[in-house]
């Protein structure tokens, strides 16, 4: 029942999917931006519950709940922890109607062709069926393209449909994320070598499954419509990638069926030393401005 509520508030819901999957590497800067310096914590696992506190005051806010945000991506720490005395993906779903991801890569390998293909997914069926047991609708995976470099491309698209088709065989619905780093001088070439592979490869799927795309806002406008209608795609959302979120929500809202999955642009202006009334009120006017970007194509 609640799988198939999911499934249509993915393909059909109106607002944007929160990213809350920062990691180990981008952690320490999550929390100096949230005004948590590094003399707060004294190791990994200190730091791990400044950012699941960080996480959990968003997730319980009045501001935050399935009316605007249709999706959280979780790291795999948060999912394993409790907020407000549950499960971590079962207080999305249950209490805020908000569908629960799980991030599943381990990070960037050395970049070959100008791009990153991700680092070996170490015991990833295990993780898998962790998530499915923790009531996880889907993944999200990231890799970078740096250039536009046809080979690369090629490669990036290649690893992410294959470990897509893993993550489809648990029953849970793959994102995938070949992030176009947004300051390369090739941009646009490398958006359009992206767009011809990431077809190809949805072509070729198989059955009726479908997976979504996260990808860096185009260059161009509705670049992207032809992943957006093509049947094998649920969703296509959106990263910030570095733009700030006034930035991203002008280009976003001109975007014809895409939708947000902002990370940092989401917890912009939020700071730990908020009093619950200003951090709600912060946070209401980012998820009001992010719904309101995402709705408007």
């Amino acid at each position: 029942m609640a799988l198939a509520a999911q499934t249509e508030k993915m393909r059909h819901g109106r607002g944007f999917i929160a990213a809350l999957d920062q990691s180990g590497g981008s952690s320490p800067k999550a929390l100096a931006l949230y005004g948590v310096q590094k003399d707060a914590y004294a190791n990994d696992a200190e730091m791990f519950d400044q950012i699941h506190a960080m996480r959990a005051r968003i997730c319980t806010s009045p501001a935050f709940g399935g009316d605007r945000v249709l999706g959280a991506i979780l790291f795999e720490m948060t999912m394993d922890r409790a907020i407000a005395g549950m499960p971590a993906a079962q207080f999305l779903w249950q209490v805020k109607q908000v569908v629960p991801f799980l991030k599943v890569d381990q990070g960037l390998a050395s970049e070959v062709d100008g791009c990153q293909l991700m680092k070996d997914i170490a015991g990833l069926d295990t993780l898998l069926t962790r998530a499915v047991a923790a009531g996880i609708f889907g993944t999200k995976m990231r890799s970078v393209i740096g250039a536009a470099n046809a080979a690369g491309i090629a490669a990036v698209v290649a690893q992410q449909f294959d470990i897509g088709a893993q993550i489809l065989a648990h029953g849970l619905v793959p994102i995938i994320e070949p992030e176009v780093t947004i300051s390369i001088s090739d941009k646009a070439e490398a958006e359009a070598l992206l767009r011809t592979a990431l077809l190809a490869h949805l072509d070729a799927m198989q059955g009726e499954a479908q997976v979504m795309l996260k990808l860096s806002l185009p260059s161009v406008d509705n670049f992207y419509l032809p992943l957006v209608q093509h049947p094998r795609v649920m969703r296509v959302v959106a990263l910030s990638g570095g733009h700030s979120r006034e930035a991203a929500n002008a280009v976003l809202a001109r975007q014809t069926g895409i939708i947000a999955s902002f990370s940092r642009a989401l917890t912009e202006g939020l700071s730990a030393q908020q009093t619950p009334a200003e951090f709600d009120a912060t946070l209401d006017a980012a998820i009001g401005s992010i719904y309101d970007a995402s709705v408007a194509g």
